[in-house]
């Protein structure tokens, strides 16, 4: 009737009374265990007073033969009250008990035999989940007869069971399958697996992404039965496979054929729901909850509130033992219903999470996220604790309008920074703070960069006193707050706030940065530098010294990312790019005669500020670095693979200008991560890795090359003189890398293979390294170990071919080179998969052709060139096509000049490749490529401009040349051909 304290008294009334020992005493303990029986499966002690009532109700019986029935009573209340302990890691709690009602009902000869039959085969799946395999055997020698004989419906559960576990001897097995067909049967399924091993390879092979193999189990299954709903959702995972790629990078066709196939799968929950069938319903909200993690995006998840609440809905109603799963479910709906401010079922949801936690994976992370939800849910109340303050604060940031002032943003971010570090986070957030640098009185040219510089860095040094006089005192969850305050603030642009907050957060990370990012080899630690990352937490006493959870040092890793990007801020904000130098300011004040500017160089101030600006540098690289290990740690490759995109993005201006050398130390510290952690699918960012890395390795020993007018005539330079020991031992490990990330990219495995422009930067830089080394290469161009991928192999030997022949002639040694009719002819066999790359070779090809007066071969290669580039461009125009059909065409229009031999079509026919060169020039808007083809056209024409008729046939084309000039240099005055076109009489000059 619902009113258990009026029943609770009664029990305790009924025991202070010594009454007859009769059946109301059993049933009176009954009573007293289903009073006491357990909220939840964490209070063993509950646990155990239940079952301790139980078994004195069950002793009472099972003396009297007329009490039987209050054993058989016990039993099934007792079971009603134990479902929640057969979940992992709690059966082995629930054995000694159930083993001692199967025995009394054994003793008791219940006539219910199914229902002891029931239990039996309970109790063995506890025995074999709590891995006592002896226990099992001994109960299968008793309750396997039994079954046979009084329950043969169940006899083949418990056959398969001994079976697969091998649980009794193999010839007993074998004379027991003779006895039944159905057995046998069941035998052989399990022995075999035939079924069993479809939908297991299947399930494996989807797991390892083999495609193909899954196909093929998928076919057999349906030969068998095509209409179950495990090869429905078998289906639906391949398709999902197939779409993975392109789900990652959220390409809208597959994010929709993914949310139908979760719409389906939806449709097929409810089809197990009507088969009641708890094994099929399980699979299917499995299925579905693979289906539905790619789509659990903040601006995604929307989509998934229904698919997701029947899944909790209908794992809750029968009662599943899955319960990570269902916790996860509730967790990520809490989010959904959070997104749309429904607060109160968030917190159900939450709630409903925790008590499914049942081996406390998420036990710190639900606590937080209900606190922080119940904080949101109080309007007019102040909470009294500084991080609930906090909490409340960063909550209203995040629920402000893009209507709402910066100001107001900042205000209330700050304010939750003051509530967790009131007595030093105004200091370190004023360290940014112009209006509060002193400059003193006398002013000199570097005096305010020097005061803004030493300003900064006393200030921001004051944090780190913060952690010492706090402790460890709710240090967990104060990292939790200050990294969310650090994301808000990033995700509003607050930027000072951001800087102040990741600060703040990284003080916890107990692990000192190694110092692997030094920019340069002997570079020391600047007086005066940000020391936030080189030091971590070093200076703090108190940091944490026990073993931090990966989830924490998750979260650190993504406070180094946004530490590292707001510093990079910061020094845009100085007007420098990261490990930039700055650059002095102008001197603007008026001074008396004889007066000597004083040099930077010269100026404390200017070195103080100089260092101030490279140890920023030194701060976000740091960072970077110290993400990736973390990354190492947790064995988490996405991480490491971030922090190396972050150092390639942000540096590309260095990379850019050849400034790799300054890059080595920190990109050779990420190489040594990758390879221990893996590249998380991304070959294209290791081959980066690796080139800019074996560049930076040789620029050094590359000499500088000769300017073009200076060249001398290539001559054959098979000796040069041998690099010293520390040098070659530096192009030798560049080249070590080179061939590293060359033997994972060359087609051995499909998902390794990277795009050919890539590859080519990768291989130019090999190539470089042999030169140095005086390294010969043989006649297989590099391919000394064939791969299975034919294509990637002949690619790549055009590619190192051509590379030899750009590295001969620059005063190293030369390489002995193949015929350029035989490359080619491998370039025209070539499955080429990058048009760009291809259309490359041809135009480099031509280009070597005609520097060996190779008519023919300049001709065939700049033809196929130029006709494949423009219907390349027709489709992509791009200035890169348009710049390399340009140059073709001009190299085109050079080779049939010099070989003219007085024929006057040629010449027409050069000229026409010189417009055409012009206006691909134009299409690229490149002047000086218009201008070059331009002034070759020019001197095409001036045999034809000695007379008055030739120069009116030239009119065309003279025009069409200007129209182009004027076209690309549009308020540019036309020089050298304007001058020429306006000459009418007599012998025009040469351009």
């Amino acid at each position: 009737m619902g009113h258990p304290e009026m029943s609770d008294d009664c029990i305790q009334m009924y025991f202070k009374v010594k009454g007859p020992v009769t059946q109301f005493l059993g049933r009176a303990h009954l009573c007293r265990a289903q009073l006491c029986a357990p909220k939840s499966a964490e209070n063993l002690e509950e646990f155990e007073n239940c079952v301790t009532q139980y078994m004195k109700a069950i002793n009472f019986a099972k003396g009297e033969p007329r009490y039987y029935f209050l054993v058989y009573n016990a039993s099934v209340l007792y079971w009603q009250m134990v479902r929640p302990f057969l979940k992992p890691g709690y059966h082995r709690h629930v054995i000694s008990s159930l083993s001692q009602i199967v025995h009394v009902l054994n003793q008791t000869e219940e006539e219910d035999k199914e229902w002891r039959a029931e239990l039996m085969l309970e109790l063995l799946d506890c025995y074999l989940q709590a891995g006592k395999k002896e226990e099992a055997a001994k109960l299968c020698v008793t309750a396997a007869p039994f079954i046979k004989a009084n329950v043969p419906q169940k006899y083949r559960h418990i056959f398969s069971v001994m079976v697969r576990h091998e649980l009794v001897d193999e010839l007993q097995l074998q004379e027991e399958k003779k006895t039944s067909i159905s057995l046998a049967v069941t035998y052989h399924i399990n022995m075999l697996k035939a079924i069993l091993l479809l939908f297991e390879l299947a399930r494996l092979s989807l797991t390892l992404k083999c495609e193909e193999i899954s196909s093929g189990c998928l076919s057999d299954l349906k030969g068998i039965d095509s209409k179950l709903i495990e090869i429905e959702c078998l289906e639906y995972e391949l398709e999902a496979l197939r779409l993975e790629s392109k789900v990652k990078i959220y390409v809208r066709a597959a994010v929709e054929t993914q949310l139908n196939m979760v719409q389906r799968l939806d449709v097929a929950l409810r089809r197990a729901v009507r088969l009641a069938e708890p094994g099929l319903i399980h699979t299917v909200c499995a299925t579905q909850w693979n289906m539905c993690l790619p789509l659990l995006q903040h601006n995604l998840r929307h989509h998934l509130r229904k698919p997701l609440t029947n899944v909790a809905d209908i794992l809750e109603k029968v009662d599943s033992l899955m319960v990570l799963l269902r916790c996860q479910v509730h967790m990520e709906m809490a989010h959904i219903e959070e997104d749309e401010d429904r607060l109160e079922l968030a917190m159900q949801h939450l709630q409903k999470a925790m008590l499914l936690d049942s081996l406390g994976l998420y036990q710190e992370k639900l606590t937080m996220a209900l606190n922080r939800l119940h904080l949101c849910t109080m309007l007019y109340q102040s909470p009294e604790r500084a991080e609930d303050k906090a909490i409340m604060a960063i909550e209203q940031a995040k629920k402000a309008i893009p209507k709402d002032s910066v100001r107001r943003k900042r205000a209330l971010l700050v304010n939750a920074g003051l509530a967790l570090a009131p007595d030093t986070f105004q200091i370190v957030l004023d360290s940014e703070n112009e209006a509060k640098v002193s400059m003193g009185k006398i002013r000199g040219r570097f005096t305010y960069l020097f005061a803004k510089a030493r300003h900064h860095t006393i200030s921001v040094d004051k944090a780190a006193g913060h952690l010492r006089r706090l402790g460890n005192e709710n240090d967990k969850e104060r990292i939790q707050i200050w990294a969310e305050l650090a994301k808000v603030a990033r995700k509003q642009g607050v930027w000072d706030v951001c800087r102040a907050a990741s600060r703040f957060c990284l003080l916890y990370d107990n692990v000192k940065v190694k110092k692997v990012a030094r920019l340069k080899k002997g570079t020391r630690k600047k007086k005066g530098g940000d020391s936030l990352a080189q030091d971590a937490v070093g200076q703090s006493e108190v940091t944490l010294q026990r073993q931090v959870s990966p989830s924490l040092l998750r979260k650190f890793a993504e406070v180094w990312f946004i530490n590292a990007e707001a510093t990079v801020h910061l020094l845009h904000s100085e007007g420098v790019e990261l490990n930039n130098h700055p650059q002095p300011p102008e001197d603007l004040s008026q001074h008396s005669a004889g007066y000597t500017v004083e040099s930077p160089e010269d100026s404390s101030q200017w070195i103080t500020y100089q260092n101030w600006i490279e140890s920023l540098s030194q701060s976000a690289m740091n960072s970077w670095l110290r993400s990736a290990e973390i990354g190492r740690e947790i064995q988490e490759d996405w991480i490491v693979q971030n922090a190396v995109v972050y150092v390639l993005n942000h540096n590309q201006h260095l990379i850019m200008a050849g400034r790799q050398k300054e890059l080595v130390d920190a990109l050779d510290h990420l190489l040594s991560i990758v390879k221990a952690t893996g590249h998380s699918g991304d070959p294209t960012m290791l081959v980066a890795l690796c080139n800019a890395l074996a560049r930076g390795l040789m620029m050094t020993w590359i000499p500088a090359q000769v300017p073009e007018k200076s060249k001398r005539p290539a001559r054959s330079n098979l000796f040069h003189t041998p690099l010293d020991s520390g040098a070659s031992s530096e192009v030798r490990t560049a080249l070590e890398v080179c061939e590293f990330a060359l033997r994972l990219t060359d087609g051995t495995l499909p998902e390794e293979v990277v795009p050919t422009s890539a590859r080519q930067q990768l291989i130019a830089t090999w190539v470089k390294a042999k030169q140095l080394l005086q390294q010969q290469i043989g006649p297989r161009l590099g391919m000394d170990e064939q791969s299975p991928n034919e294509d990637i192999n002949l690619v790549t030997r055009v590619l190192v071919a051509l590379e030899m022949y750009s590295s001969n002639g620059l005063g190293l040694m030369d390489f002995t080179v193949p015929p350029l009719a035989q490359l080619v002819n491998m370039a025209s066999e070539c499955t080429w998969s990058d048009p760009l790359a291809e259309l490359q070779t041809l135009m480099r090809l031509a280009h070597f052709a005609h520097a060996a007066h190779d008519y023919e071969g300049t001709m065939l290669c700049s033809q196929k060139a130029i006709q494949m580039g423009i219907r390349y461009l027709r489709t992509v125009e791009t200035d890169l096509v348009a710049e390399m059909l340009s140059t073709t065409a001009c190299i085109q229009g050079r080779s049939i000049m010099e070989n003219l031999k007085g024929r006057k079509q040629l010449r027409l026919a050069a000229a026409k490749a010189f417009i055409d060169s012009a206006k691909f020039g134009g299409i690229a808007r490149s002047s000086a490529l218009v201008m070059l083809a331009v002034r070759h056209c020019w001197n095409t024409w001036l045999p034809f401009l000695s007379s008055a008729a030739d120069r009116k046939k030239t009119k065309n084309v003279i025009q069409k040349a200007i129209s182009i000039i004027n076209k690309t240099e549009a308020t540019k005055q036309v020089g050298c051909v304007g001058g020429c076109v306006e000459v009418s009489e007599g012998c025009p000059p040469a351009c």
